[in-house]
């Protein structure tokens, strides 16, 4: 009964979600000096009785109730007569207001300080702001034991100015009514052209203890561009990019980088502090305080904090940007403005939170792109406690069929509401989609950015492996593809042939898998059973992410690149992900490997060595992650992750059968891993990893853990950058690395150097490992021999027995805002054949 009594109090709550309302009572327009005719920012309008908000930085309002009994708006800002106005309830309205300067200011204390030489000490805007940091903790939403509110989201990309040239081209001409809904309301005096909206309405629940919060998505709404235009993809990606904005915490997340909140702990050490009045709104006392960074190129805020003086010290208003000298690529303007209400206890709570920000590939740029994060919060409820199960299952809950909610529900949770060319906007693309000529333009868009061309539901490519060389197979070419869900939402095919001009041998792959949640087999979660068989070459030891190996650009290496294998590879795999936490993989794998290049396998035969052909293992392995929180950019065929600041773990667990299937070696290999971002606030970010691997059982050189080198003149985050392919094996191990990036902290405060925006990087890498007795050669003679140099008889491959290899680098990155540039130094086993003991290594990465 308690079961059933719970479903049914979580089923009214839910319910009452979907009360529809209406009508709402809606004002906006734009407030002015009413002699100098500029824009005024931060004027406090609401409704008298009611809740405000405060305008823009371009003097831009929007106020919406749905209470009807809210008929006069109020309009008050320091220094200027207050202005009131009545309105038509349930209607929309425009209202443009001059405010003029008042003569009488009895009501307002002015406290200034000369900006000359600044100083913590003795400063009240200090003393003010370390108040306010004081009371963080009863002044967020984790002070209550329990917490409910709606929430209402909204992100939006929009263009800037699209140029007469691309209205007027012949091959965009169809395409003319899409770039004529322009919308001016977003920032005054500015026509913008929206391209896609997404919108979110759910309700919020909070527990203190034992923690838990949990999201119920009611309704969701987005534009749909179809299969030319990965809505998941974006949508994490902006998701990533937009996270949510919480003045109370230490540091801000946006676009992949942590800004320093201005009522951070450490915040009176970074910013600078000015008092610049007092007013009161609504019978509550405010002082308005200024800040900005000490330092303009680091990432910290500029803007006012409107605070509260009745003891609890909250944030009643907050608007701030960044400077344009922050060190910040392709970001014109980055604007966040906040509302805060009053709650029943009086403390104040976020009700509305707007991010915008507008993307240009150069500050002189004609055009950009804006990306607008809107999030409103209502029916806030503070220490009533729900059902239990509201609190149990997963974070997020879809609840029925989002995407088929009437117009009326979007009319009555929508705040602020649309405007008219948003809402045009779903039309307008839905029309686009259907466009013969937009279809191929699109084509041609995803053969030039992704690599693919797309035959119905077949799609050719990566085109940049169609070409490539290497010293044993000369010149090779290749020709692939894979099957779309056009082809099948279950079935999916992949294959390619490739042929060496050199070795006269050809190659090829073919796959096919079914996917049992009936979607791509690269969307989260996955689902899927994957059979393959492939015979092609391959580099011991060299390990690539999100790149295949043949890709063209990898042809050139430095050394000598000649140890080489023929692989002969049948594979099953069965993955399975539950949530975005934890997944696993259960594998099945029959390897033939002959050895190529000047690679031989030669074991002893009494007084002499004997070349063995080639080695067959058969393999049973079960891989698990888990990863809280993980985050994905999840394309349409593929996913790359989003790092955060999760750790994420990794045990794998292969069995090598002898006798099944022609295996030779029975073994085990255990592998854990862990990746960890650790955010460091100003100083940056440290991407960590800490490794390990043990081999039991007896097996020649080629079954070990051959460790990840790079002969590649890029620079390599998972493999060692001077370490040549096959030079170290290891039957146990363990690793640990670090790149820590500073994001420019100590370039930012050189003269004239700062203006560049580089950043720091640097790097050291370590890994201990060995070969037990029983796996070396030179211990058991019956073990297969490591490999030498032919003309000199000196070994090449090596255990790591006396000491740890050592590898670090120091570098610069963002060089023209792409570049990153390492000098990486090998600090042992220089005497080595062939070693390289310093280089310069290169890495291109679009980055903020």
């Amino acid at each position: 009964m308690k079961k059933i009594f719970s479903k049914i109090i979580l089923v009214l709550l839910l319910m009452t979600t979907f009360v529809s309302v209406n009508s709402q009572t809606i004002v906006r327009g734009v407030i002015r000096d009413a002699v100098s005719q500029q824009p005024l920012q931060s004027v406090s309008i609401y409704f008298k009785g009611g809740k405000g908000v405060t305008s823009s930085s371009d003097g831009s309002y929007m106020l919406a109730t749905e209470n009807t009994r809210l008929t006069v708006v109020q309009f008050s800002y320091v220094g200027y007569k207050t202005v009131s106005k009545t309105l038509i309830p349930n209607k929309e309205q425009v209202i443009d207001i001059l405010l003029e300067v008042s003569d009488a200011k009895s009501n307002v204390v002015v406290k200034t300080n000369k900006r000359g030489k600044y100083s913590n000490k003795n400063n009240p805007a200090v003393e003010l702001i370390r108040q306010v940091i004081d009371n963080k903790d009863k002044n967020r939403i984790s002070a209550y034991d329990y917490v409910s509110y709606e929430q209402y989201e909204k992100m939006e990309v929009l263009l800037t100015k699209t140029p007469e040239k691309l209205l007027n081209n012949k091959f965009l001409k169809n395409f003319k009514f899409v770039f004529q809904n322009n919308d001016t309301t977003k920032i005054q005096g500015r026509a913008m052209l929206p391209v896609y909206i997404n919108e979110i309405s759910s309700q919020k629940y909070y527990r203190k203890n034992p923690e838990k919060k949990t999201t119920y998505i009611i309704a969701e709404k987005e534009v749909n561009f179809g299969e030319y235009l990965d809505v998941k993809g974006i949508n994490s990606y902006l998701e990533r990019m937009y996270e949510d904005v919480d003045v109370y915490q230490n540091n801000i997340s946006l676009l992949s980088n942590q800004f320093l909140s201005p009522i951070a702990d450490m915040a009176p050490t970074f910013y600078r502090f000015y008092i610049a009045d007092t007013t009161e709104v609504d019978g509550v006392e405010l002082v308005r305080l200024n800040f900005a960074p000490r330092n303009l190129n680091d990432l910290l805020f500029k803007g006012t904090l409107f605070v509260t003086l009745d003891g609890n010290y909250s944030v009643q208003k907050l608007v701030m940007s960044i400077s344009k000298h922050a060190n910040l690529n392709f970001v014109r303007e980055l604007h966040v403005n906040q509302d805060f209400e009053k709650g029943q206890d009086g403390r104040f709570h976020l009700a509305l939170s707007n991010t915008i920000v507008e993307f240009a590939l150069a500050e002189s740029a004609k055009t950009g792109i804006v990306g607008e994060r809107t999030v409103s919060f209502k029916s806030f409820t503070i220490n009533q406690p729900q059902a239990d199960s509201i609190y149990k299952g997963d974070a997020v809950v879809r609840i029925g069929s989002q995407n088929a909610a009437s117009d009326t529900f979007w009319q009555a949770h929508r705040s602020p509401p649309l405007s008219e060319a948003e809402v045009k906007v779903y039309s307008n693309i839905d029309s686009l989609t259907h466009l013969k000529s937009f279809k191929t333009f699109m084509d041609v868009a995803t053969l030039l950015m992704a690599g693919y061309k797309s035959f119905g539901g077949y799609e050719v490519g990566p085109v940049n492996s169609f070409y490539s060389f290497n010293p044993v197979e000369g010149l090779r070419t290749r020709i692939g593809g894979r099957t779309t869900p056009r082809f099948n939402r279950n079935i999916y095919l992949e294959n390619y042939v490739a042929y060496g001009f050199k070795d006269q041998k050809w190659k090829y792959y073919g796959a096919v898998a079914y996917s049992f949640n009936h979607s791509s087999i690269y969307a989260y979660p996955l689902n899927y059973l994957k059979l393959g068989y492939q015979r092609d070459t391959k580099i011991p030891g060299q390990e690539l992410q999100f790149v295949v190996e043949d890709n063209f650009l990898l042809s050139f290496k430095r050394g000598n690149n000649d140890r080489w294998l023929y692989n002969s590879i049948f594979k099953t795999e069965y993955v399975r992900e539950f949530g975005k936490d934890f997944g696993y993989t259960l594998g099945f794998k029959n390897w033939k490997q002959t050895p190529a290049g000047i690679i031989s396998y030669l074991k002893p035969d009494g007084s002499s060595l004997v070349n063995v052909p080639n080695l067959t293992t058969t393999e049973l392995s079960a891989e698990f992650t888990w990863a809280p929180h993980r985050q994905f950019y999840q394309g349409k065929r593929f996913r790359i992750p989003i790092i955060n600041k999760y750790p994420i773990f990794k045990f794998r667990f292969i069995t090598g059968i002898k006798g099944l299937v022609k295996g030779e070696y029975n073994y085990q290999n255990l592998n854990l891993t862990i990746d960890k971002r650790l955010m460091l606030s100003q100083l940056g970010f440290a991407d960590v990893k800490l490794e390990g691997g043990n081999i039991f059982g007896k097996v020649p050189y080629p079954l070990m853990t051959v460790h990840r080198a790079n002969q590649t003149y890029s620079y390599q985050l998972e493999s060692y950058n001077l370490m040549n392919f096959l030079e170290f094996v290891s039957d146990h191990y363990a690793a640990f690395s670090i790149d820590q990036h500073f994001n420019g902290f100590f370039l930012n405060k050189i003269p004239l150097l700062k203006k560049l925006k580089w950043r720091e990087v640097a790097s050291a890498k370590v890994l201990y490992g060995g070969v037990r007795d029983e796996n070396n050669p030179d211990l058991n003679l019956s073990t297969i021999k490591f490999p030498v140099d032919k003309q000199t008889g000196l070994p090449t491959t090596y255990s790591l027995n006396k000491s740890p290899y050592i590898e670090v680098s120091v570098g610069v990155s963002n060089i023209l805002k792409l570049l990153r540039i390492d000098f990486v130094k090998r600090l042992t086993y220089l005497d080595h054949p062939e070693v390289t003991e310093w280089g310069i290594r290169t890495r291109v990465k679009f980055d903020f």
